[in-house]
């Protein structure tokens, strides 16, 4: 099958050697997701001397509380090799696949003291298009396991439709509304993302062991729960906040009054995403937590896959669907690239950091990003900071 993401080039994971890869292997085995004191603690020591102290005990007591039951436990190398053996690999914030634009919802969430929306220490993927290019553009969509088939079909013609136009689907590879998504999406040769709540090489639900090889062909299975971990009804819930993250907005298709799909639903509203809720029947059960999000306000309503890109936005000019659009200057950029870009203004220097903290990209790779703009003629450098030049315009515009 071919799919939208063929002509790219398949990511580098890098040697299963690197201390950083095997450190954050490491503290996602030992710390049960979120874990939010020791996300805080590999952002102020970084990952190596992180799992230097976890492993020592040498660490601020709320760490202590999320990794003493398994701090012990030594499997990064193992993981990393069970990872390969199922063509699968982990992908760190250090990687230039890292999808650091839509994670940085869940760092901004943080920062307004919602301590469940950690983004995650590093994800195992299996499949081989690079994370980022899909994360960017790409709609969730969710419901209800129990689906109806009017709810399948729909959610089947939203998928489908949306990955026609080249966007990526994000779900979870559950029955019903989950599945019909996911069968749209491959339907029209495009990308999805399955993000699962147990480990990349585990077939769960055992019903959908071909459709989870099949996403993974053409598109990639995401979890930040390590190889062989089973799921739990706890680890569904924790899954959700990458599902809302990864996806530009989040469409609602079938959902109950309380149900995984509307936890989703909820929590991207939290992160600043769009909701979209699909209206059903009055008289289904199924269509109840869809009409409570349109009741609430915390959804808009939408009866077609236009509709959806009508509030999430069009694609990128030089996104992945953009075949036969005009060369831009700034096609062929990295993502981290493109991002620091972005960031820069036109009139107004500004310095790295700022960059930074506006893109999402890590202080590191921006200043090796701004050198690669610079030599491409898109940025310059002067006494007061870094600009775009006027070669870049192809970003939005800034003063």
């Amino acid at each position: 099958m071919t799919t939208a993401h063929d002509p790219l080039r398949v990511p580098e994971a890098g040697p299963a050697g690197d201390p950083v890869r095997l450190a954050r292997a490491y503290l996602l085995r030992v710390a049960e997701p979120p874990a939010p004191a020791l996300a805080a603690f590999v952002g102020q020591c970084g990952a190596v001397e992180a799992a230097r102290l976890v492993r020592t005990g040498t660490v601020p007591e709320p760490v202590r509380e999320e990794t003493v039951a398994r701090h012990e436990i030594e499997m990064a190398e193992v993981d990393l090799a069970r990872a390969e053996s199922a063509g699968a690999r982990l992908v760190i914030p250090e990687d230039d696949e890292w999808p650091s634009w839509p994670l940085l919802a869940l760092d901004n969430a943080v920062s307004r003291g919602l301590r469940w929306a950690v983004a995650p220490l590093a994800l195992w993927v299996r499949g081989t298009a690079p994370l980022a290019k899909l994360a960017d553009p790409a709609v969730a969509i969710v419901g209800a396991r129990a689906a109806t088939v009017y709810g399948s079909d729909v959610a089947g013609e939203f998928g489908h439709d949306l990955a026609e136009r080249g966007y990526a689907v994000v779900s979870g590879a559950a029955y019903g509304i989950d599945g019909a998504a996911h069968r749209g999406a491959l339907a029209a040769y495009g990308s999805t993302v399955a993000v699962v709540a147990c480990g990349v090489n585990v077939a769960y639900p055992a019903g959908h062991t071909d459709l989870l090889d099949r996403i993974a062909a053409n598109g990639l299975v995401v979890s930040e729960y390590p190889p062989g971990t089973p799921p739990a009804r706890h680890r569904f819930l924790v899954r959700n906040r990458l599902i809302a993250a990864l996806g530009a907005g989040t469409v609602v298709v079938e959902a109950g009054r309380r149900s995984g799909a509307r936890n989703t639903a909820t929590t991207a509203a939290a992160l600043g995403r769009q909701v979209l809720a699909v209206p059903g029947p009055i008289t289904s059960s199924m269509s109840i937590g869809c009409h409570d999000l349109l009741r609430a306000g915390v959804a808009s309503v939408v009866t077609s896959p236009e509709e959806v890109i009508e509030v999430i936005g069009p694609l990128r000019a030089d996104g992945p669907a953009a075949v036969g659009a005009e060369a831009r200057s700034t096609d062929g950029l990295s993502e981290a690239a493109s991002r620091v870009h972005d960031a820069l203004a036109t009139r107004h220097p500004r310095h790295p950091e700022r960059v930074a903290a506006e893109s999402g990209v890590p202080l590191r790779k921006v200043r090796a990003s701004l050198v690669e703009l610079e030599l491409t003629g898109l940025a310059e450098c002067g006494d007061d900071g870094w600009r775009r030049t006027s070669a870049g315009g192809g970003g939005p515009m800034r003063t």
